[in-house]
């Protein structure tokens, strides 16, 4: 069995728990429901741009706050006033574990190896949350007090702008010193270098000197890991997380190929960074790139499902959309799935409620087998600088001419109904975002002037097509029933449900052709597979 890797961020815990006081046994608990699932590994993250635990080598979440001092004070003075209390709140919780001696990260990795759980650190490489608000209390002053250090600091169109440039041997080491104290304080299984917080690490432009740089800096990391080997008699292994595309890694200075060829790492995670799940992320690529090293490959799966990067929706990912996701993944070499944002409230999947659910089944190929699963269009969210970069959707249709749309759908659905879905833009939208086909056409306007407030044609659903002349899987004529009420995940439309016929989905890849009678701007594409 593959099994699952957790990610814990560093203040969700606190966040989620910070009306009252927390105890050793709480702390326990919260490791307890892990225990007795297919989680193999959870991965506990130490910082954001602060430390988690009372550090001695950077500031701590809760350094120059005063627990007296109540949401006013000058360590709160440049949040929003309607947010001040909501993060005294966690900061408080942070301090008051300190104040109690209770060291969550310590207890935690205790409680894993006594539950059978194998415990591992994670450490953000790079991480900028809110640094739009440079006085927000989160960031350290080696960030605030040192802007010469920053990737691109004469512009600011996006947070990884301010980014720490590790072609500075200064943010090097300032990282590195955490590094040394988290392996001398904590006795982990494994610690992970999570360069996808944020991703960007070099100045525009020096990403290809940044290759040879990362990969001694993670040479630096495992010659550090192993001292503490000997000194704890046992393995201490070593991952990465990184983009899904190993074009994408190595053009922003990540060559995960040579760490794992070097010996270096132990696991690779490839992931995208956030906006979405990635449902397509090339599993077979990265397996023939990583053959003859024991290098484990993870599969990361994000909390949030987007189809498209313009879509105005902030939805979360379902039991049955983890379970396309995953078994696609799996199905395709993953050695692991890897959860990152799938966490016990707040920051969750969006019914929680299948939580544990998820913790047994999304690890396995045979605890998801028989079980209904969505297949969703998505897209990839992280492309180096001036890497040429592309979604499916949306995608303008022209009448009388076939669309295609390549899905992964995991193990053959013997036994399962299967159904193509399809989503088609209000006419007020059909162009937003569609651009890249109508701008090449010159027939945006023209194409989108017959819809109706459905996104479909008046009078083209006829055929009992709903304005498709044929919806094809594989070659195969699917059948038109109507408007389907499908929960959550959703576009903003009406979702147009086709059944697809016996024995016609594929294992693995499967090619959906969609022929409209009229113009469309198709923004949701999906393969369900029901059981019942």
């Amino acid at each position: 069995m593959a099994g699952i890797s957790l990610n814990e961020d560093p203040n969700h815990y606190l966040m989620s728990r910070r009306h009252n006081d927390l105890t050793a046994e709480e702390l326990m608990e919260w490791v307890d429901q892990y225990a007795d699932t297919q989680v193999n590994e959870l991965i506990l993250n130490v910082n954001a741009m602060r430390a988690g635990y009372d550090s001695g080598v950077w500031e701590s979440f809760w350094e120059g706050y005063d627990p007296e001092g109540g949401s006013d004070q000058p360590f709160f003075a440049a949040v929003a006033p309607e947010a001040r209390e909501r993060q005294r709140q966690w900061v408080h919780r942070g301090w008051q574990l300190h104040r109690d001696g209770l060291d969550r990260y310590a207890i935690w990795i205790d409680r894993c190896r006594e539950r059978g759980i194998s415990p591992w650190v994670t450490m953000r490489m790079n991480d900028v949350h809110s640094v739009d608000n440079e006085g927000d209390p989160m960031h350290s002053t080696f960030w605030q007090q040192n802007p010469q250090f920053r990737r691109a600091p004469y512009k600011f169109d996006d947070w990884v702008d301010k980014a720490f440039d590790y072609g500075r041997k200064e943010v090097r080491d300032y990282h590195f010193r955490l590094i040394e104290e988290a392996a001398e304080r904590y006795d982990f299984d494994g610690l992970e270098l999570d360069w996808m917080r944020f991703g960007f690490h070099f100045r525009p432009g020096f990403e290809e000197e940044g290759i040879a740089i990362l990969t001694e800096f993670t040479a630096d990391v495992r010659k550090l890991l192993d001292s503490w080997e000997a000194k704890r008699g046992h393995r201490i292994k070593l991952s990465a997380r990184v983009p899904s595309r190993p074009q994408t890694a190595r053009g922003l200075g990540m060559d995960a190929v040579e760490w794992a060829r070097r010996g270096l790492i132990d696991m690779l995670v490839i992931t995208p960074f956030w906006a979405t799940i990635e449902t397509d992320m090339p599993v077979e690529l990265w397996k023939q790139l990583l053959h003859g090293t024991d290098v484990e490959l993870a599969a990361g799966l994000e909390v949030l499902v987007r189809a498209y990067p313009e879509s105005a929706l902030r939805q979360m990912n379902t039991l049955e959309t983890v379970r396309g996701a995953a078994s696609s993944l799996l199905s395709r070499g993953a050695d692991r799935i890897y959860l990152f944002n799938y966490m016990d409230s707040d920051t969750a999947m969006a019914d929680l409620e299948n939580y544990p659910a998820l913790l047994r089944e999304a690890g396995s190929l045979e605890t998801m087998s028989g079980k209904t699963r969505r297949h969703i269009v998505t897209y990839s969210d992280t492309w180096a600088p001036g890497e040429a970069s592309g979604a499916l959707l949306p995608a303008a249709c022209g009448p009388g001419r076939y669309r295609s749309f390549r899905l992964h759908a995991g193990p053959k659905p013997d036994g399962g109904d299967v159904f193509v879905l399809l989503g088609a833009a209000p006419a007020s939208e059909g162009t937003a975002g569609a651009g890249r086909e109508n701008a090449t056409r010159g027939t945006a306007d023209r194409e989108n002037a017959g819809a109706d407030a459905t996104g479909f044609a008046p009078g083209a659903g006829d055929k009992g097509s709903a304005g498709f002349g044929d919806v094809l899987l594989n070659g195969h004529a699917c059948v038109y029933e109507g408007v389907a009420d499908i929960a959550k995940p959703r576009p903003e439309g009406p979702v147009h449900r086709f059944r697809v016929p016996a024995g016609a989905a594929h294992a693995g890849f499967n090619l959906i052709e969609a022929r409209p009678d009229a113009p469309q701007t198709i923004i949701w594409v999906e393969l369900a597979v029901e059981f019942r």
